[in-house]
C-alpha cells in the first residue's frame, strides 16, 4: 500500500488532503458555532448549478463552482441579513435552484458527462498538480485570516448583535470569512463531493465540541481530527478498494461514535 507514494497521483491526493483537512477544520468549527450548517448546504448544492454550466460553456468546472457558491454564500448573508426573507427560506431557493439548473445545463450539453460525478461523490485520486496548489493557496489564506481575525471571528460566530450595539467594525471580517467558507466548500468537492462535503465540515467539528467548549481549543482539536481522519480514511480506501470521499466520511463516523462512547463511560 505504501508503494503508492512513489505515483504523483497519490502524491497529489495525500497532499490535497492534509490541505483540506486543515482548511475544514478551521472553516468548519466556525460553521458549527455560528449554526450556518445548512447554509453551507444550500451553497453546497448551489454550486452544482456552476458545474453544469462550465460544462455546458466547456469551461473549467471548477470556475463555474466557485462563481455560483460566492454568488449563493453571499447571496444569502446578504438577503438574510436585511431581514427581507427568512434564512431557511433562501437556503431552500438556492438549493434547488443551483441543482435544478446544473441538471438543466448537463441535460442540454450533447452527450454524456461522466467527469462531474467526481464532484457529485468525490475522487480525491484524481486530483491535479494545479488544484493541489489552489488547495495550498486557500489554506494559507484561511489560516493567516484566522490567525490575525480571530477574536472577530469568535463575537461574530457566538454573538453579532453585541457587536453592532458596541459598533465594533465587523463587516469586512464577516464578507472574508462568507468568501472562504465557499471556497473551501468548492475545493471540498474533489475530495468527499457535494453530496458528502457537508460531513467534512461538521463530524471532526461535533467530536472537539464533546471535549471542549473554547472556541481556540475546538479550532486545534477539529484540525486534527479532520487530518487524522482524512488520513486514515486515504489509506484505507485503496486496500478496501472503495471511494475515498466515503471512506473518509465513515472514518469520520467511526471517531465520533468512539470518542461518544469514551466520554459517556
Amino acid at each position: 500500500m505504501f508503494d503508492l507514494l512513489n505515483y504523483t497521483f497519490f502524491q497529489n491526493a495525500l497532499a490535497c488532503t492534509l490541505l483540506i483537512g486543515v482548511s475544514c477544520g478551521l472553516i468548519g468549527t466556525y460553521i458549527v458555532a455560528k449554526r450556518m450548517v445548512f447554509i453551507s448546504g444550500g451553497i453546497t448544492h448551489a454550486s452544482f448549478g456552476g458545474l453544469g454550466l462550465a460544462y455546458f460553456l466547456g469551461l473549467a468546472p471548477l470556475l463555474g463552482a466557485t462563481v455560483f457558491a460566492l454568488a449563493a454564500a453571499f447571496g444569502i448573508s446578504y438577503l438574510s441579513d436585511k431581514k427581507q426573507f427568512k434564512e431557511d427560506s433562501l437556503i431552500g431557493i438556492f438549493w434547488s435552484a443551483g441543482m435544478a439548473l446544473g441538471v438543466l445545463f448537463i441535460y442540454l450539453t450533447p452527450g454524456y458527462a461522466p467527469n462531474l460525478l467526481s464532484y457529485l461523490f468525490g475522487n480525491i485520486l484524481t486530483i491535479t498538480t494545479g488544484q493541489v496548489i489552489l488547495s495550498t493557496l486557500l489554506c494559507a489564506a484561511i489560516v493567516l485570516f484566522f490567525c490575525k481575525f480571530h477574536r472577530p471571528l469568535f463575537y461574530i460566530a457566538f454573538d453579532k448583535e453585541y457587536c453592532r450595539t458596541h459598533f465594533i467594525p465587523i463587516a469586512p471580517v464577516e464578507w472574508g470569512i462568507t468568501a472562504l467558507v465557499a471556497l473551501c466548500i468548492v475545493l471540498c468537492m474533489k475530495l468527499a463531493g457535494i453530496i458528502l462535503v457537508i460531513s467534512y465540515l461538521t463530524i471532526p467539528q461535533a467530536v472537539a465540541g464533546m471535549f471542549y467548549k473554547n472556541f481556540t481549543r475546538q479550532l486545534w482539536l477539529s484540525t486534527l481530527v479532520s487530518c487524522l481522519g482524512s488520513l486514515i480514511g486515504l489509506f484505507l480506501s485503496v486496500p478496501l478498494n472503495t471511494p475515498s470521499g466515503v471512506t473518509i466520511v465513515l472514518v469520520f463516523l467511526v471517531i465520533f461514535i468512539v470518542c461518544y462512547i469514551c466520554k459517556r463511560h
